[in-house]
C-alpha cells in the first residue's frame, strides 16, 4: 500500500475563500483595530512598513517538531501526514496550545487556518535554524476552522468464548508471550503506523484518523481485507474494528522507534472485519 501523492486538503477551498472575501473586503494593509486582517502576503511583500508593529494577520498554521510557522496555505500526504507550508511563511513564537487542540491533528503535525494577533519583527535570523526572514511574537490566535473529531473505542468487557480481551493483552502482554491468541481492535494503518487499538478518532469527514488508547504493534494483516475496512484516498490509511488471529510477542522494543511494548504478528491471513466501513 502507499500513501505517497500529495494534496492541499479542504484547506485550499478555505483559502480561496479567504482570498475572494480579503479582496472583496478591499485590505488596506491597516494594523490590528484599524481595518480588516491582514494576510500572511501582505506582510511578506510589505514588510519594512509593518515591521515592529503589532498586527491581526490571518493564515495557515502550521506546527511540527522544530517547525511553528503562518503560511498562505499547507499540503499534505493523503493521510494528513507531512504538513507543510506554502508560500513564505513567518516564524511563530508563542502559539497557545489551547488553539492547536482546535485545528487538525493527524499525528505528527498540527495545521489549520487561524487568526493570529502579534507583534511582526524582520530584523533577525528566525526559527531554529535560522531559515526564516520573518518573525510575529503571538500575542493570541482564535482558530478560524474548528476541527471537530469523532471516536470510537472498543467496550471493555468480556471477552468472546476462547478469545483473549484486547485490554487483557494491552495491560499484560508478557502473559500471552509466545502464544497464539484470538482477539478484537480497531486496525489503523497509514503507512507509517500498523497497530491494533483500542479506538480509533477522525475529523467528522472521516479524515486524519488516529489510533487510541491502548496501542499494539501489527504484523501481517492481509492486504485482501483491507478493502472491507475505512479506506483513505489512494489506501493512504485502513482502519476498522477487527478480529485477528496471531502470536504475541513481549518483553522487547517493537514498531516504529521501538515504541511498542508488544507486537501481534498475524497468522496464516487470520483476520476479519467486525462491521462494514463508514
Amino acid at each position: 500500500m502507499t500513501g505517497t501523492q500529495r494534496r492541499a486538503m479542504s484547506l485550499v477551498g478555505l483559502l480561496l475563500a479567504a482570498l475572494l472575501l480579503l479582496t472583496t473586503c478591499g485590505v488596506t494593509g491597516q494594523a490590528s483595530g484599524q481595518g480588516t486582517p491582514l494576510y500572511v502576503q501582505d506582510l511578506t511583500d510589505k514588510a519594512q512598513t509593518y515591521t515592529g508593529q503589532e498586527v491581526t494577520v490571518e493564515g495557515a498554521y502550521v506546527g511540527r517538531q522544530n517547525l511553528s510557522v503562518l503560511a498562505l496555505g499547507v499540503s499534505t500526504l493523503d493521510s494528513g501526514l507531512d504538513a507543510q507550508p506554502l508560500g513564505e511563511p513567518i516564524w511563530i513564537e508563542g502559539f497557545p496550545v489551547e488553539t492547536t487542540e482546535q485545528l487538525h491533528n493527524p499525528g505528527d503535525s498540527v495545521y489549520g487556518f487561524v487568526r493570529v494577533k502579534g507583534v511582526f519583527e524582520t530584523d533577525g535570523s528566525y526559527g531554529t535554524d535560522g531559515n526564516y526572514k520573518y518573525r510575529l511574537q503571538v500575542r493570541n490566535a482564535e482558530a478560524i476552522e474548528q476541527v471537530q473529531r469523532v471516536e470510537k473505542r472498543l467496550e471493555n468487557r468480556a471477552a468472546p468464548a476462547g478469545q483473549v480481551s484486547f485490554f487483557d493483552l494491552a495491560q499484560d502482554p508478557m502473559k500471552y508471550n509466545g502464544q497464539t491468541i484470538t482477539t478484537q481492535g480497531y486496525y489503523f494503518w497509514n503507512s507509517v503506523i500498523y497497530v491494533l487499538a483500542e479506538g480509533v478518532s477522525t475529523e467528522e469527514d472521516g479524515s486524519s484518523p488516529q489510533p487510541l488508547g491502548e496501542k499494539i504493534w501489527m504484523e501481517g494483516f492481509p492486504p485482501d481485507q483491507s478493502a472491507n475496512l475505512n479506506l483513505g484516498p489512494n489506501t493512504s490509511f485502513v482502519w476498522g474494528l477487527v478480529e485477528v488471529t496471531g502470536t504475541v510477542q513481549a518483553g522487547g522494543s517493537f514498531g516504529k522507534d521501538g515504541a511498542y511494548k508488544a507486537q501481534f504478528t498475524i497468522v496464516d491471513g487470520k483476520a476479519r472485519s467486525l462491521e462494514p466501513p463508514k
